[in-house]
């Protein structure tokens, strides 16, 4: 299983930059690792179908059951969803909470 190491906090710093890339072959590779993460219990963004609107989500222990909504995380900009989710997939990783700079 391929690890991120959490000392390569440069490329969180790259992803926050751009998250809509293009990403060095580096932060790609960190991007690969927590996408492909098993599906349940993995945080997501859920458009709620206001327009501009996101919530952050949980997806379900099995395919078809309601993904786990939370409202009180709400964000307007796509990016600073992405972010967010960035943010809490580096943490489950590595277990080390990204600061701002």
């Amino acid at each position: 299983m391929k690890i991120i190491d959490p000392a390569r906090t440069d490329l969180a710093w790259e992803f926050r930059a751009n998250p809509f890339g293009p990403h060095s072959a580096e932060l790609q590779q960190v991007l690969s690792i927590m996408r492909w993460k098993e599906n349940h219990g993995k945080y997501v963004l859920v458009e709620t179908g206001t327009r501009n609107r996101w919530v952050l989500g949980r997806l379900p222990k099995r395919r078809g059951l309601r993904v786990e909504i939370f409202e009180n995380l709400v964000f307007a900009d796509y990016a600073e969803g992405l972010w967010h989710l960035f943010r809490l997939r580096w943490e489950e990783h590595t277990d080390r909470t990204l600061e701002e700079e």
